[in-house]
């Protein structure tokens, strides 16, 4: 019996043996599961962004406005009349290049008193007169005077104007002097001013002698 039933586990062992075998399962690579997960969570990071960015409001774009072309006006010039009244000057006898104020003198009547050369005391006071004519065409009146020019003044004091003189009239004009106490020679010149104080005519003047 046993050498029936050898015969027949050797079959049975051969059949086996023979017979398709079960495929292995491969090895799992780590390294790969571990690069699908970073992705995996990659992907799922990169879903939340855009659901965040598309519930985040974005702001709305403005257009600049457009600047309406305006017709140009050509600017209409304006003028300003200005009405006035003009003077003309009355017309008048004056001689062409006339003055409104000159002076002159006669040379043989100018010095009314006290001549030139006149001899004074030291200290002496005494009343200068001249004769001066009006040479020009305005009237000596109110604020015309004697004024000094130059020379040694002497103290003088001039003497008012008491009337008018009108054009090509004489009068005499007079300065108060008071002599130096030091001997010498002294001339003391002076001139007629008008309201203004503005100088105008001939020098006259007054030379003594002191001793």
């Amino acid at each position: 019996m046993f050498r029936h039933i050898l015969p027949a586990l050797l079959l049975l062992t051969l059949l086996i043996a023979c017979g398709p075998q079960p495929t292995p399962l491969p090895t799992p690579d780590v390294g790969a599961i571990q690069t699908a997960a970073a992705q995996t969570v990659i992907a799922e990071i990169r879903v939340m962004q855009n659901a965040a960015a598309s519930l985040t409001p974005q702001p709305t774009p403005t257009t600049e406005p457009t600047a309406t072309p305006t017709e140009e006006t050509t600017p209409v010039p304006t003028f300003t009349v200005v009405v006035g009244i003009v003077q003309t000057p009355a017309l008048t006898n004056t001689p062409l290049g006339a003055l409104c104020d000159d002076s002159s003198y006669d040379p043989a009547t100018v010095d009314v008193n006290y001549p030139d050369g006149s001899v004074m005391a030291p200290g002496q006071e005494f009343l200068k007169k001249w004769l001066i004519r009006n040479t020009g065409t305005c009237t000596w009146g109110a604020g015309y005077r004697v004024i000094f020019a130059y020379g040694e003044r002497m103290n003088g004091t001039p003497a008012p104007l008491n009337v008018p003189v009108i054009p090509n009239q004489e009068t005499e004009v007079a300065v108060q002097f008071r002599v130096p106490t030091r001997a010498g020679q002294y001339t003391s010149t002076w001139r007629l001013a008008n309201a203004f104080g503005t100088p105008f005519g001939v020098f006259f003047y007054v030379k003594i002698i002191v001793q």
